[in-house]
């Protein structure tokens, strides 16, 4: 395998790294996601809807930073399932909400999550207070900021 060099290198790697890992998290935990007849942007979706109350599509689409086209795409097919519905908000707004086989489903997808990177940290020391996880999360969070402004 190859060796990484273990000095400093520029922080533009760090891209790559996480592309990595967004990679094989997805390769990892997509057939455990495909039981439910979910992928793991799916997955995200509805846990951004969880997580936030009267938000549309456009609103999961900035704050997961994907494509309108996708969020869109993948919606419809969570409504088909029957995991989510559309209901009117404010103005032409639509909310999508979870139903009751949403509320379900939330759990089983926060436990794949969960245990893919607890298995991760597990195997490679790193603790779930490390300040890499402060970090990751002030640059997404100033990320999603701007997507949402």
């Amino acid at each position: 395998m190859f060796e990484r060099i273990k000095t400093l290198k520029d922080i533009g790697y760090l891209a790559q790294d996480i592309s990595i890992l967004h990679r094989q998290y997805y390769k990892d935990t997509g057939e455990l996601f495909k039981k439910h007849q979910l992928n793991p942007t799916a997955a995200c979706i509805l846990l951004t809807i969880k997580d936030n109350q009267y938000i549309n599509q456009n609103q999961v689409a900035k704050s997961l930073v994907i494509d309108k086209g996708l969020a869109a795409r993948e919606i419809k097919k969570m409504q088909n399932l029957g995991y989510l519905t559309k209901t009117a908000g404010v103005g032409k707004s639509i909310i999508l909400n979870l139903t009751d086989t949403g509320q379900k489903i939330v759990p089983v997808i926060q436990n794949i999550r969960k245990q893919w990177w607890e298995t991760r940290f597990s195997e490679t020391g790193i603790k779930p207070d490390s300040p890499l996880i402060s970090a990751i999360e002030k640059v997404v969070d100033s990320i999603v900021s701007e997507s949402l402004e």
